[in-house]
Order: structure tokens, then C-alpha cells, then sequence
């Protein structure tokens, strides 16, 4: 464990996705940001109030793409009918926004591609040759495209996303029931699972389900924040945690 960085009784890794393992978080950080744009421009007009990096952070950042909506809309006073799932994209539903979201976030993906951390890759590699059990845990529906996208899907054993947790009707951040279903999946308890996370709804979500460790990791300079929620440690990207002697000996061999 000291060649990853973790707790002796560790014995499963649980990663979110966007900003953990790939490049993603500033992807839909961008899409929710022109989405809510258009629709506070054109619901108040040229005065409106942007969405903000800080909005993101807080109110929609790791959280599932409806509760994101419900949440930032709350923030400003704004109430939406909730509409259905197959709402039109930009319809004034909560769905609706929704959709408009995950179309200006599949528009970008197709234009520029996904790209991984390779310090996160190179982590996740050392996880699973120490023998540890792994899982992706994500609020995105695009999870299983995007990891396959970036060939890392064999990499985990198990995958807890938007998809499986409609499916299984599971709360997403900062409601700990994703994790809590993947150490279930991989048959490991909470307290012997690390949780790697880079938004302060999943740090929400690692501190209320006990589990073992809970590592933020801090893209955007947000590590005051990450700590105040519940990380027992930060770190800028994933490689920091491993010894580099460990990290250089696997590449060379992976």
C-alpha cells in the first residue's frame, strides 16, 4: 500500500470519472455553462446573471444532470416543471434543460475527443497489479463510452454510472449510494474502500459513507474546499500518491 499511497486495509479503489480519470470535467463544465447562459438570457434578458465556475463547483459538479439542474435553478430562485426523460433538448423543463446540456457536451466530445491523465492511467495500472479490485463511479451516462473511448474499460471491475443507477434507482452525489453500491458489487465493505474524487458532491458522498480513505483530487485549485469536505488527503493528479520508482517500473513493462 505504500507504493500507492493508501492505508494498510485498503482493498478496493472506487474512481469517479470527469476530472479524475479523464480530462472531461471541463468538457461539461463548458456545456452546463453555455446551456444556462442561453436560458437565463433568455429569461431575463441581456442583465442576466452568468453561470459561474463557482456555480459549478457547488451546485452541479459531480451531481446526476437532473439534480444538477434542480440545484442551480433553486440557487437563483427559479422553478421548472420537471418534464420527462425524452424532453426536447432546451425545452424550459428541468429534462429539457437537461438534454440541451448533454447535447452541447456530446457536440464538444465528437469535435475534440476525450483525452485521459496519464498520471491517472499509469495509477490505475499500479492499483490492479498490487491486486486491488477497482470500480468507475459516475453520475455521467456517457461513462461506458468514454472509459472505452480511452481504452481503460477492462480496467475495472466494476462500473456504477448514470445509467446503472436509474436502472437500480440509486440517489447520486453527494448521496453516498453509487459508491456504497460498487463495494457492494465488489464485495468489499466501505471502511476497506478509497474513494478518488475531484468534486465536492463526491467528497459529500466518500465523508457520509465511511469509507476507508478519501482522496480529492485538485484540478482547478479548489484543495481548501476539497479538505473542507471530507478529503483526508489532495492531490493534484493521481501519480503523486505512487512511488515514481513503482510508477517508471510499470510503464516500462506495461
Amino acid at each position: 500500500m505504500t507504493t500507492l499511497g493508501l492505508p494498510q486495509g485498503v482493498r478496493a479503489c472506487l474512481f469517479d470519472l470527469d476530472g479524475v480519470l479523464t480530462r472531461t470535467a471541463v468538457v461539461h463544465a463548458a456545456a452546463w455553462k453555455e446551456m444556462f447562459d442561453d436560458f437565463l438570457r433568455r429569461r431575463e434578458g441581456d442583465g442576466y446573471r452568468p453561470f459561474s465556475p463557482d456555480d459549478y463547483d457547488e451546485y452541479v459538479d459531480g451531481r446526476p444532470r437532473a439534480d444538477g439542474v434542480r440545484t442551480f435553478l433553486a440557487s437563483r430562485g427559479i422553478e421548472l416543471p420537471e418534464g420527462r426523460a425524452e424532453d426536447s433538448p432546451g425545452e424550459e423543463t428541468v429534462h429539457g434543460l437537461g438534454n440541451r446540456k448533454n447535447e452541447l457536451l456530446l457536440e464538444k466530445i465528437r469535435k475534440d475527443g476525450v483525452e485521459a491523465y496519464p498520471g491517472s492511467v499509469r495509477y490505475l495500472k499500479a492499483v490492479r497489479k498490487a491486486g486491488l479490485r477497482t470500480a468507475v463511479v459516475s453520475s455521467s451516462a456517457n461513462c461506458r463510452d468514454i472509459i472505452a473511448s480511452v481504452g481503460i474499460e477492462d480496467l475495472f471491475d466494476v462500473r456504477i454510472d448514470g445509467v446503472v443507477a436509474a436502472e437500480r434507482k440509486l440517489p447520486g452525489k453527494p448521496a453516498p449510494d453509487t459508491f456504497l453500491e460498487a463495494a457492494r458489487d465488489l464485495d468489499v465493505e466501505a471502511g476497506a474502500c478509497a474513494v478518488f474524487e475531484d468534486a465536492l458532491a463526491g467528497m459529500d458522498a466518500g465523508h457520509a459513507g465511511h469509507f476507508g480513505y478519501v482522496v480529492g483530487v485538485d484540478r482547478v485549485g479548489q484543495a481548501d474546499a476539497l479538505r473542507r469536505h471530507g478529503a483526508d488527503v489532495v492531490v493534484q493528479d493521481l501519480a503523486e500518491l505512487a512511488d515514481p520508482e513503482a510508477v517508471t517500473d510499470l510503464e516500462d513493462h506495461s
